[in-house]
C-alpha cells in the first residue's frame, strides 16, 4: 500500500519518478489536471472529472489523450498502489521542446498519475469548523487566467494560502478585483445569509465550476432549500448565519470564523450539517448505483 505514479503508462514509486526539465508544465505550469477520491475503492463522479479535464485542455488547446485510455491508466495505477481508498491526480503537460513560451513548439503531451492512499481530513475540524482570512492577494480575473481553466498554475492560490496561513488561519477566501468573494483557495464557497437561503457566487464571477458544488446545487434542490448563484460581497458574511466551503477532498465543511470573527454562535451551523449528511449518503448510494450497473453490464457482456 502506498503512492505509486504513472508517466505515459510507465509505473514508478515516488523516488524514481521523474519529467524532464524541460517540460512545460514545470517550466509555465503549461498543464491542466483533475483530482479524484474513491468511496467504497470506487472513483466518485468520474465522468464529471474527466469531462472537466477535457474542457479545461480545450481551453488553452492542449490536446490530451482519449479519456478512456486515461481512465484505463488510472486504473492500473490504482491497482498497483493497493489502497483501501485512494486519492487519484491526473495532470497532462504541453510536453517538451524549446525553452519558449510558443506552445506550438511542443508536439508530445505528457501524461501523469499520481494514486496514494485517501486520508481524510481532520475530525475536529468538521465538529468544529475552520477559519478563514480575506488576503490582500485578489482572485485571477477571467479575462487574464480563468480559475474556470483548472491549469498548473496555481500561484494565485499559493500566495492568497500563504497569507492566510502566516496569520494563523486555516484557508483563505478570495474576492475579485471588484470586491466579489469568488472561493477559497482550493474549494468553492456557499452561505446562508440572514433570510436562510443558500447562496453561492456565480460562475461568471470568475470561479472554478466545482464537481461538487454541482452536487450540493442539486441537493438543495431536492431537499426542497431555497438557493440562488449570485453575487457575494464581504458584508454578506458578517450577516451570514453559515458560511461552508466544498471540494472533493473536503466534501462539506463550515467555517465558522473569518478575519477572526464569529460566523453566527462560532459553530457548524444545522444546514450546513444536514448537506454533508445527505452529500455523503449521496455519494455512498451513487457509488453503490454504479457498481450495481456495472455488474449488470458485465453480466450482459458489455464494458462500462
Amino acid at each position: 500500500m502506498g503512492m505509486k505514479i504513472n508517466i505515459n503508462k510507465h509505473i514508478y514509486d515516488p523516488e524514481d519518478a521523474a519529467v524532464p526539465v524541460l517540460d512545460r508544465g514545470f517550466l509555465y505550469g503549461d498543464s491542466v489536471y483533475e483530482v479524484l477520491r474513491t468511496y467504497k475503492g470506487r472513483l466518485f463522479a468520474v465522468k464529471r472529472h474527466i469531462n472537466r479535464l477535457c474542457n479545461s485542455a480545450a481551453r488553452i488547446a492542449l490536446k490530451i489523450p482519449d479519456p478512456s485510455e486515461i481512465l484505463d491508466q488510472v486504473k492500473i495505477t490504482m491497482a498497483a498502489a493497493g489502497n483501501e481508498e485512494s486519492y487519484v491526480r491526473i495532470i497532462v503537460t504541453r510536453g517538451t521542446g524549446p525553452i519558449t513560451l510558443d506552445p506550438f513548439t511542443a508536439e508530445n503531451p505528457l501524461t501523469v498519475i499520481l494514486v496514494k492512499r485517501f486520508v481524510e481530513f481532520e475530525k475536529k475540524q468538521y465538529e468544529e469548523g475552520i477559519s478563514l482570512l480575506v488576503p490582500n492577494v485578489r482572485r485571477n480575473s477571467r479575462y487574464a487566467l480563468d480559475p474556470a481553466i483548472k491549469s498548473g498554475n496555481y500561484l494565485n492560490s499559493i500566495l492568497a494560502l500563504e497569507e492566510a496561513k502566516s496569520m494563523g488561519y486555516d484557508d483563505a477566501l478570495m474576492l475579485d478585483i471588484n470586491g466579489r468573494i469568488t472561493e477559497a483557495t482550493t474549494s468553492n464557497v456557499f452561505i446562508v445569509d440572514e433570510n436562510g437561503v443558500l447562496c453561492t457566487p456565480k460562475l461568471q464571477t470568475g470561479i472554478l465550476e466545482g464537481v461538487t458544488r454541482g452536487f450540493i446545487l442539486d441537493l438543495a434542490e431536492r431537499l426542497g432549500l431555497d438557493c440562488l448563484e449570485k453575487d457575494l460581497f464581504p458584508e454578506d458574511l458578517e450577516k451570514a448565519r453559515e458560511v461552508m466551503l466544498t471540494s472533493t477532498l473536503r466534501e462539506v465543511m463550515s467555517v465558522t470564523r473569518i478575519d477572526g470573527r464569529k460566523i453566527a454562535d462560532g459553530r457548524p451551523g444545522p444546514v450546513s450539517k444536514l448537506i454533508r449528511e445527505k452529500f455523503r449518503q449521496f455519494a455512498m448510494e451513487l457509488i453503490e448505483k454504479e457498481s450495481q450497473d456495472k455488474a449488470d453490464n458485465d453480466h450482459h457482456g458489455k464494458v462500462d
